[in-house]
């Protein structure tokens, strides 16, 4: 078997802008979810993965659409990219998947985006190598919407399949779905600053098959048909006070001031700024997912307040929300005592204590061997 790998990832800053045709800047983590593959001549796709001992399930090349409901939902993930592969018209033979995911799931690292990519860098190799790295993405994405069942947007797998070593990923969404460009690599170096990315896993899953992301989109898409515009990428501030509801405009707000912090981030970052400087971004934009957006939750906010009481020079949460991880901007020297600070805060705060790890930008996903 060879194999091949794909990262999780997380935002620098820029969360819920994807899906409606903003601005992101993820980093790829060094965390990475490992794809071993190897064809077969049976017409069967057999996935097990190190996460589920014991547990392989077998599904034929030809039912695949037609087996969905009867899988578990961890399976509908990799088998959703062979699905996918299938209905483009790729010719996909038989195939023994095993997994084997490094990234945390439930923690808005965007395990399951890891899973994806790595099945579909997999199979474009072994069946399908003039596909390109566009249409990977597509295809990842659309096995999580349409197979999964998570209302994703592109955010994730171009993550996963595009970001490099060293640098944060700055991608408009409007101009990368309408054509192969539209994003850039941006230097992200911490280290040369005395700077760490703390990362902080509250222990506390979340599901984006659950019902809260997908209001929250329902409620940016009424917000952009309010106002007249395609996206909440075309609407500015002072189109606001147009929204009638406030809770769909509060929604809206996050949005549009979002986009704005991205695109303040990405240029102090070109520009070689002193990372500090995006710290009190990285602020705002936590409290914009609190109180606008109203993701965030009481461990993500404990993190958050514990984490910038202890020296943080910004933190946030990132991801989806309900649940998951938030992020922290630490001077190196100062990286275990902000992390021990957290901790005995959630424990003080009734919360498990989190899982807390420094993470560096890392590459793509990619053959490993």
């Amino acid at each position: 078997m060879r194999t091949w790998v794909a990262p999780g990832r997380v935002n620098i800053i820029g969360e819920h802008t994807d899906y409606n045709d903003g601005f992101v800047l993820p980093i790829a983590l060094p965390l990475v979810t490992r794809c071993a593959a190897e064809p077969t001549d049976d017409g069967l796709v057999r996935v097990e993965s190190r996460q589920r001992r014991g547990e392989t399930v077998r599904a034929g090349i030809g039912e695949l659409a037609a087996a969905r409901d009867r899988l578990p939902g961890w399976a509908r993930y990799p088998l959703g990219v062979v699905a996918e592969f299938v209905r483009r018209g790729h010719a996909v033979g038989g195939l023994m998947l095993d997994l084997d995911g490094a990234v945390p799931i439930g923690a808005g690292l965007s395990s399951s985006a890891a899973l994806s990519c790595s099945v579909a860098v997999a199979l474009r190799d072994l069946f399908a190598p003039t596909v390109v790295d566009r249409e990977l993405i597509d295809i990842a994405r659309a096995a999580e919407n349409d197979y999964a069942g998570a209302p994703t947007g592109v955010l994730d797998q171009s993550a996963a399949m595009l970001c490099t070593a060293g640098h944060a990923l700055f991608l408009d969404i409007r101009r990368f779905t309408a054509a192969d460009a539209g994003y850039e690599q941006i230097p992200f170096d911490l280290a040369a600053f005395g700077l760490e990315l703390l990362v902080i896993d509250t222990g506390q899953p979340h599901e984006l098959v659950d019902g809260g992301y997908a209001q929250r989109r329902a409620q940016c898409e009424a917000a952009a048909a309010e106002l007249g515009v395609p996206a909440l990428r075309d609407v500015d501030a002072a189109d606001l006070p147009r929204i009638a509801g406030a809770v769909v405009r509060h929604r809206a707000r996050h949005v549009v001031t979002e986009n704005a912090r991205v695109v303040t981030v990405a240029e102090k970052l070109r520009q070689g700024a002193d990372p500090r400087e995006i710290g009190p971004i990285l602020v705002a934009g936590h409290a914009s997912l609190r109180d606008d957006f109203e993701v965030s939750t009481a461990a993500l906010d404990t993190a958050v307040t514990a984490a910038l009481d202890a020296g943080a020079h910004g933190a946030r949460m990132v991801g989806g929300g309900f649940g998951g991880s938030a992020i922290a901007l630490v001077d190196r020297e100062r990286t275990e005592r902000v992390a021990a600070a957290v901790g005995d805060r959630f424990v003080r705060a009734g919360f498990a204590e989190p899982r807390t790890f420094v993470v560096v930008p890392a590459d793509g996903a990619r053959r490993e061997s």
